[in-house]
């Protein structure tokens, strides 16, 4: 009976393995693609910022998005991020500082500091979009997570093309970065929100 148990956990178990490991290779693909062309706008996904300024990942995201923006790739900017525990500051507040100080016409920005994370962050730039009849937007984020927010922003109906920020990760960080965000794209795949 104990051996009827185990073989019958060890099918779904291997099957869950075999598809993280699927989703990880794609999410390994993406990561190494710059889709960069025309769009209606650029959306910055936030990482932490620091009493009111960005954090080196954060930063280096904003740095990116803006060389697109001055390539003319889209007229606008969204930047994403809640306050992440800062009583004071949100990361899209805080990338839309840094990207006015950069010389972006405050006009150009859209700002969404309400999410808390990927998942109502991505729902709420949607619906922005929506709401300003926008369709297609660059994605800046990590390399890393560029897959997982492509897909919920495609969800939503909209054309999404992945700019990652090119970082210095290899090795076990990076498969752990890798494997950690096909766990949470498969989460959301079944319902659960992070």
């Amino acid at each position: 009976m104990l051996r009827l148990l185990w073989r019958a956990l060890l099918v779904p178990v291997l099957a869950v393995a075999m598809y993280l490991g699927w989703i990880t290779v794609q999410i390994h693909k993406q990561s190494t693609i710059d889709e960069a062309r025309r769009a209606d706008v650029i959306i910055i996904m936030g990482a932490a910022e620091y009493r009111g300024k960005p954090s080196p990942v954060l930063r280096a995201r904003i740095d990116h998005a803006f060389q697109l923006w001055k390539r003319k790739l889209a007229p606008r900017i969204l930047t994403t991020g809640g306050a992440g525990g800062d009583p004071v500051y949100t990361e899209g507040e805080v990338a839309r500082n840094y990207l006015v100080r950069q010389g972006v016409p405050s006009e150009a920005i859209m700002v969404e500091s309400e999410g808390s994370s990927t998942w109502q962050s991505t729902i709420i730039a949607a619906e922005m979009m929506r709401r300003t009849n926008l369709k297609s937007c660059i994605v800046v984020s990590d390399a890393y997570h560029i897959f997982r927010v492509k897909k919920m922003l495609e969800f939503r109906g909209l054309d999404v093309y992945g700019s990652p920020r090119r970082d210095e990760l290899k090795g076990w960080r990076e498969t752990r970065l890798f494997l950690r965000q096909a766990v949470g794209y498969m989460l959301w795949q079944v319902g659960f929100t992070i």
